[in-house]
């Protein structure tokens, strides 16, 4: 399977898309450069992950894909209770980065029961 095909790839392909167009003028370098990078971390995670050649370094990297939702949850919520984003383009990210991560668990759950038929035979 190709990590291009993959619905979960091309949501936080699609969200990161949308946050580097976003912020993309802001002035704070440190904040826009944080988020960007867990946003573009997600989609990343997952496509390195797919490229690997066993099953366990393909979970090891979704699983920091993950870890790269809730960064990016965490960031999303600092920026509106800065005002750096709008409380509703805000709220939208947060429902998407969660639809994110779900799938993402559900991905890395299927992988592990693999990994686990595949040790027991």
């Amino acid at each position: 399977m190709r990590f291009e095909n993959l619905d979960v790839w091309c949501k936080s392909a699609k969200l990161c898309s949308e946050i580097y167009k976003t912020l993309n003028g802001k002035s704070d370098f440190v904040f826009r450069n944080q988020i960007k990078r867990s946003a573009l971390s997600i989609s990343s995670n997952i496509a390195e992950g797919f490229e690997r050649k066993s099953d366990k370094e393909c979970m090891r990297f979704l699983m920091y894909s993950k870890g790269s939702c809730g960064e990016l949850r965490s960031q999303i919520y600092i920026g509106m209770n800065i005002d750096y984003i709008h409380k509703s383009q805000g709220k939208d990210w947060l429902i998407r980065a969660t639809e994110i991560s779900n799938m993402l668990a559900g991905l890395i759950k299927t992988k592990r029961k693999y990994i686990n038929s595949k040790q027991t035979k």
